[in-house]
């Protein structure tokens, strides 16, 4: 297992961009599937028919539609770590930046197609270094694709959660994004080096105010897989139900994250 990071995590603008298109394209070819039944099932997000979700998904992309046509921040003031911290009561991983269309579209693959079409056509267009005004402040254009990485993950989960049946692959890049991200902002909100956090084979990060761990095996030692994390971070699972399903081991006196999950606020 490596040692838990110290320097602020980048990532690669390239390798993210092709994760969050390959995961978006994995939704689609599951969205085309679905039956009219199947779409009108509903979710875990409160009201939310599946068509519903299938029309939130394509917001995700177009967040960043609707920042570039904001008036570009000054400077930047926020960090990538912060945003996951600063998204609504479900997890939307847009928050107030986007919205469904007034009238919902009838055709889910074109319109999807479209999204990816604009999505697409603003990241050739824009550099990565152009600042867009989020909730977590100003962000540049790459670090807020990653974000996006992380909303078609936890939907994407979410689609299968509704859907019975439903196999959507998992971008293996945009897995590891979306347990990256969470697992810094769980960092940033409950700094300290007493608990290290294991997510592997993506991530491990150290936590939570008391003795630092320096060598050797770690007294306090929390370890769960990709999903099961990201679940924990945005809500869809508690930290009591893991432990009972055996979903999450953990050891020693630090490791109760149940009051620092879901990570918002």
């Amino acid at each position: 297992m490596p040692p838990a990071r110290k320097r602020p995590r980048a990532y690669d603008p390239a390798r993210t961009r092709a994760a969050v298109l390959a995961q978006f394209g994995n939704v689609r070819a599951a969205v085309r599937t679905l039956t009219p039944e199947q779409l009108a099932l509903p979710t875990r997000l409160g009201d939310r028919t599946v068509r519903e979700l299938v029309v939130h998904v394509g917001t995700v992309l177009d967040a960043v539609d609707r920042l570039l046509g904001e008036p570009e921040p000054a400077r930047r003031d926020g960090r990538l770590p912060d945003w996951p911290l600063t998204v609504g009561p479900d997890a939307d991983p847009v928050a107030a930046t986007a919205r469904p269309p007034a009238v919902a579209p009838p055709d889910l693959d074109a319109h999807l197609e479209e999204v990816e079409r604009r999505f697409t056509a603003h990241l050739d267009a824009r550099p990565g270094g152009r600042l867009l005004p989020t909730g977590a402040g100003a962000l540049p254009l790459a670090d807020y694709v990653v974000t996006r990485a992380v909303g078609l993950v936890v939907h994407t989960d979410d689609l299968a959660a509704a859907v019975p049946g439903l196999d959507i692959p998992y971008d293996r890049q945009a897995l590891a994004a979306a347990t990256r991200l969470l697992a810094d902002a769980l960092a940033v909100k409950a700094p300290g080096g007493s608990t290290e956090v294991r997510i592997p084979p993506y991530a491990v990060v150290q936590c939570v105010e008391g003795p630092r761990h320096t060598r050797g095996t770690p007294p306090n030692v929390v370890e769960t897989d990709p999903l099961t994390w990201i679940r924990l971070a945005t809500g869809r699972l508690t930290w009591a139900d893991a432990l009972a399903g055996a979903q999450v081991s953990a050891s020693g006196e630090r490791a109760d994250l149940g009051n620092l999950l879901p990570l918002r606020g």
